[in-house]
């Protein structure tokens, strides 16, 4: 009688073995196996990464988000353990360079060094704007303000330092205009917007120019679109001390008034002709006529402005000193010949920037010495970035 085997899985016959029967006794069962290996797998079957693994080296390597690296690699060694997935060196790996990248991040961030590179990147993805300057900003440029301007350093204003922006001008985007036409809207930006910043030009320093910063070609590629307008020595090696800025932020309301009323007129008087009145006659007949009706404006807006008590009297003797510039400049703008109108012309401007004039701007606490001939007549640098 045979008895039946047991029951489940049947061992296979070794085919290159001794039959049972005859193999010695103690001899070990090398043709005798089971067809699973660890945790139920088939023999021969592959063995799977386990994706927590991997996601933990490549945050490791990485550095980025180093704790989600940690976590992902403590995890995936708990899985691997479980199902007998391969990838437990890559789990270990991604844990321990993750560990490492936490200490790291936590030394920058004590130390203020991530907002130091922070501040690097963008500066390299801006191009120009590395340069990082606004209205307001005084700085010091390691190669000066002539040239080629790639780097400047912000320091405070209240110290020494080479140049101060005074307004920062915007172009629009599209292919690279050129350096010719760029520095055309620079002058005429720049011009215009200067005394919006230090609006007492009486104030302005002798040794004072008009500066810019330009784009170039080269960072016109990165973005750069800014031309930095500002304010700088005229004397090699010099540079400037303290602020000058002087606008409704750093002067009373009767000083803004006042010196709106200045610039108008000077801005007006700025646009003379270039030709002499002998061989242009009609075009200085046309601007004295304009500088006419300026004078108009400013005075109706000193005469409506509620002054102080130390400064009514000397403002309108400053009024009437205009009042009789403006008759004047109307007596121009009607002259039959050249000699006519230069006459009227010289009485007119020996009421502008007078004596009265002097007296109103002491009243106010303003600078009350006239700018020697030519110093309002600043000449721009140019710098390329």
């Amino acid at each position: 009688m045979s008895i039946p085997p047991p029951p489940g899985h049947q061992q296979p016959r070794d085919p290159f073995g001794p039959p049972p029967g005859d193999r010695p006794r103690g001899a070990p069962d090398h043709g005798l196996h089971s067809p699973y290996g660890p945790a139920g797998r088939p023999y021969g079957t592959p063995v799977s990464v386990n994706a927590l693994a991997v996601a933990a080296l490549v945050l490791g390597v990485l550095c980025f988000l180093p704790a989600a690296g940690l976590v992902l690699g403590l995890i995936a060694l708990r899985q691997i353990r479980r199902s007998g997935q391969s990838g437990r060196g890559m789990a270990i790996a991604g844990s321990v360079l993750s560990s490492a990248g936490i200490a790291l991040w936590a030394v920058v961030l004590s130390t203020g060094a991530a907002s130091e590179v922070w501040e690097g990147f963008k500066d390299t993805a801006r191009g120009n704007e590395s340069l990082s300057l606004e209205k307001g900003d005084c700085f010091d440029a390691p190669g000066g303000l002539e040239g080629d301007t790639l780097d400047v350093d912000r320091v405070p204003c209240r110290g020494g330092h080479d140049g101060e922006v005074f307004a920062v001008v915007t172009l629009p985007g599209g292919p690279f205009p050129g350096d010719a036409r760029i520095t055309d809207i620079a002058d005429e930006k720049c011009y215009a917007l200067q005394d919006q910043y230090a609006m007492d030009t009486w104030a302005m320093p002798a040794d004072v120019d008009v500066y810019y910063l330009m784009p170039s070609r080269e960072s016109w590629r990165f973005g750069d679109r800014a031309i930095t307008c500002l304010f700088g020595n005229t004397e090699a090696g010099a540079g400037l001390t303290g602020s000058l800025r002087g606008d409704p932020t750093t002067l009373d309301t009767h000083q803004v008034v006042f010196l709106s009323t200045a610039n108008a007129l000077d801005a007006a008087l700025y646009e003379e002709p270039e030709k002499a009145p002998e061989e242009d006659l009609a075009a200085h007949r046309a601007w004295a006529a304009q500088v006419h009706d300026v004078l108009g404006e400013q005075i109706e807006a000193l005469r409506g402005h509620p002054w102080p008590a130390g400064a009514r009297t000397p403002v309108a003797g400053l009024v009437a000193d205009l009042e009789d510039a403006r008759t004047e400049w109307e007596r121009a703008s009607t002259a039959g010949d050249a000699d006519t109108y230069q006459a009227h012309y010289d009485k007119a401007y020996g009421s502008v920037d007078g004596p009265a004039t002097v007296t109103a701007r002491k009243a106010l606490g303003l600078a009350a010495t006239p700018p020697a001939p030519g110093e309002g007549e600043r000449e721009v640098s140019e710098a390329q970035v």
